[in-house]
């Protein structure tokens, strides 16, 4: 018999937070769309002469977190305001985030520290209101699953 299994992005759950500024928490609210990324390679290959590999095993958790949001959503406001505060804060201050995105319905749990603003959100002023990506870069990133 076939295995049936159920995804819903509302049952993803956000919470971004800063000792200076508190925390945000969205379920799905806002958000179109979000992706983690993984920055270092883990591994490289070197190849002699003789077609011999030497296998490296690189060290390394650091990447990046695009959140796709709505221009009008809390979140984005948070954000705004978050970029705004540590744009002219002390550079102590700059990599204090974390990120912890649950989704529920996949099991995965993904934890992200020293967490900062790679930039400012693009933003589009149209007729229809727009979303925009905010990139934050992290330090560590890791993820454990159910």
């Amino acid at each position: 018999m076939p295995t049936t299994t159920t995804y819903s992005f509302a049952d993803c759950i956000v919470v971004i937070s800063h000792p200076a500024l508190g925390q945000y928490s969205a379920q799905g609210t806002g958000i179109g769309s979000i992706t983690v990324t993984m920055s270092t390679d883990r591994t490289a290959h070197d190849v002699a002469a003789d077609g011999s590999v030497l296998i490296s095993k690189i060290e390394g958790n650091n990447g990046t977190i695009s959140f796709q949001i709505q221009q009008t959503s809390g979140f984005n406001a948070w954000l705004v305001r978050a970029f705004d505060y540590l744009i002219t804060a002390d550079p102590s201050q700059w990599a204090q985030m974390a990120v912890t995105i649950r989704s529920v319905s996949s099991g995965s749990l993904i934890n992200a520290t020293g967490v900062s603003f790679q930039n400012r959100a693009e933003l589009s002023l149209q007729a229809q209101g727009q979303q925009r990506t905010w990139n934050l870069m992290a330090a560590s990133i890791t993820e454990t699953a159910a």
